[in-house]
C-alpha cells in the first residue's frame, strides 16, 4: 500500500488518504479481506494526526470499501465492481451534462467539446 500526501494540494489530507485507498481498492491493488494498517500506525507513518487517519477510514467504511473487526483492525471489503462501475458512470453522466450545459450557454460547438475531451484523455497517463 502506497499513500503519498501532497501538502501543496488544495485537498484535505483525510481526503487524499481516502481517495488513494479507494483507488487502490477499486483498481485491485488491495484485495478483499486484506488487512489495512492500524489507524495509529498509518498516522505515524504519514506523520499526521490520528484523527485525520480515522476520518479517512470512517469515510471508506461508510461507503462500504472497508470494514472493521473489533480488536482486530480494518480490512478491505469485498466489492461489487459492477456496482462501483455503474455508480461512476452515473457521476460521469452528471459531469458531462454540466459540460454540455456550459458549452451551450458559452456558444461552444460539440466538435470543440469533443476535441477538448480527446486532449484531456491524451494528457492523462
Amino acid at each position: 500500500m502506497n499513500i503519498i500526501i501532497d501538502n501543496k494540494s488544495g485537498k484535505p489530507i483525510y481526503e487524499q488518504i481516502y481517495t488513494q485507498l479507494k483507488e487502490q481498492i477499486i483498481g485491485g491493488d488491495l484485495e478483499a479481506d486484506a488487512p489495512l494498517p492500524s489507524i495509529r500506525s498509518l498516522a505515524k507513518d504519514l506523520r499526521i494526526s490520528v484523527i485525520t487517519t480515522k476520518r479517512a477510514y470512517d469515510e471508506l467504511e461508510k461507503e462500504g470499501f472497508i470494514y472493521t473487526v473489533a480488536a482486530k483492525g480494518c480490512y478491505v471489503a469485498a466489492m461489487n465492481l459492477e456496482l462501483v462501475k455503474e455508480q461512476n458512470l452515473q457521476k460521469m453522466e452528471e459531469h458531462l451534462r454540466e459540460v454540455v450545459r456550459l458549452a451551450e450557454i458559452s456558444g461552444v460547438e460539440k466538435t470543440d467539446v469533443e476535441e477538448m475531451l480527446q486532449l484531456v484523455y491524451e494528457e492523462n497517463p
